[in-house]
């Protein structure tokens, strides 16, 4: 495992991370759970990922719990959650980033957690009905209050993290230092010329997600969809529309052969494909089972096989100039 600093932040990340989103509590219980983040961290993976709203709050009490089973040192990994959506349906609790809410929400996600504090804590969305000014200030005093050692953003637009990392360079608060966007082969948006004053002038770093297109980049979906798979669970048809667009799924299957050209599978090529952007601090991977984490783990084997000529092909069947 090889591990990089989180932008300009003095804590570094491994490549590879794991996260909980659609999996804890849905597709895994406790003890797979215990089970999973065993083998990450015994590979070197030292960064879990998780958010107040995964399963209503379930998704916490699961790492927690696994977390007290699997009794590691506190030093020695890292946890992150995110706030915006809420777990009650009142003004001030859902959908927001307003004082209250965060101010409050942090003592729920630790006390799920069983944490006394989250090494990262992301804003999940950008709250265009409260105040960037106020959002920093209340995240300036959860750091220092000693309830979150970073914070971060998660899918918000350049000149929003912009506005916020001004608003505390202005008034000496604990700045922004982390966005965690979406970034995958079908989805490069959040690292388009808009944010490069984000990640090149200021040092963000990143914790992408959805490194698979949820399961897409897989392969897995070339001949419907399986069973057991996130597209299959009851909640998510808005996902299984995605899964089966029938122009997405043969640029995967046009992927297969370069895939096959360095000895990797689909998977791994396009976790290892992520890694080529340096502005990519970690990539958070995801597993139902401890088999798919083994086989995400190989990815790592494949970093360093992308030439300029494999880039420009992948390039072109993705249709990306």
């Amino acid at each position: 495992m090889r591990y990089r600093h989180l932008g300009k932040a003095g804590i570094q990340v491994s490549e590879l991370s794991f996260g909980s989103w659609v999996t804890f509590h849905t597709q895994a219980g406790i003890d797979s759970t215990v089970e999973m983040m065993g083998a990450a961290y015994e590979a070197g993976i030292n960064f879990f990922d998780n958010a107040e709203n995964y399963a209503a709050g379930q998704s916490e009490r699961v790492m927690g719990a696994a977390l007290k089973k699997l009794g590691w040192r506190r030093g020695s990994y890292l946890v992150s959650t995110k706030l915006f959506w809420g777990l009650h349906e009142s003004p001030n609790e859902q959908n927001t980033l307003n004082r209250k809410y965060l101010l409050e929400a942090i003592d729920g996600s630790l006390g799920r957690l069983g944490l006394d504090y989250v090494d990262l804590l992301f804003c999940h969305r950008p709250d265009p009905s409260t105040s960037i000014e106020e959002t920093a200030w209340a995240m300036h005093n959860i750091i220092e209050r000693g309830k979150a050692l970073y914070w971060g953003t998660s899918e918000w637009e350049a000149v929003d993290i912009l506005s916020a990392i001004d608003i505390a360079e202005r008034h000496h608060l604990h700045k922004p230092v982390v966005e965690q966007p979406v970034y995958n082969l079908f989805q490069r948006h959040r690292f388009a010329r808009e944010y490069e004053q984000v990640y090149d002038e200021y040092g963000y770093g990143s914790t992408t997600w959805s490194p698979l297109a949820s399961g897409l980049l897989t392969g897995k979906y070339n001949d419907g969809v399986p069973g057991d798979s996130r597209g299959a669970l009851e909640g998510y048809e808005w996902l299984r529309k995605e899964l089966t667009n029938n122009d997405r799924l043969a640029i995967v299957a046009a992927l297969k052969p370069v895939a096959d050209q360095i000895g990797a599978t689909l998977a791994q090529l396009s976790l290892a494909w992520c890694l080529q952007n340096e502005r990519v601090s970690t990539v958070i991977t995801g597993a139902s089972r401890v088999q798919q984490l083994y086989e995400n783990l190989e990815a790592l084997r494949f970093v360093d096989s992308f030439t300029p000529e494999l880039m420009l092909e992948i390039d072109r069947i993705f249709g990306n100039p």
